[in-house]
């Protein structure tokens, strides 16, 4: 996570299943100490039938900050 968020630049956001290690404490301390990481967390059990349904639950889940020009801004990267 750390190398990814060296390389982009900028925050990350991460979408999440419910694996056991991406609820694990030292994990969830982690992302809460740092400021670019934003984490979209799937719902629990759901079983995906197609690409497409997991493509329509994750923007389901962006969809209120889809107007927050604010949160999009901090995604860019800015000019050099």
């Amino acid at each position: 996570m750390i190398a990814a968020h060296q390389q982009l630049g900028g925050p990350i956001v991460l979408v999440w299943d419910n694996l056991n290690v991406h609820k694990a404490a030292d994990l969830q301390k982690f992302a809460e100490a740092r400021d670019w990481p934003a984490i979209c967390q799937l719902p629990p059990n759901v079983a995906f039938s197609t690409p497409e349904h997991i493509v329509q639950r994750i923007r389901r889940g962006l969809r209120p900050i889809q107007y927050r020009s604010e949160l999009m801004d901090g995604c860019l990267p800015r000019p050099a």
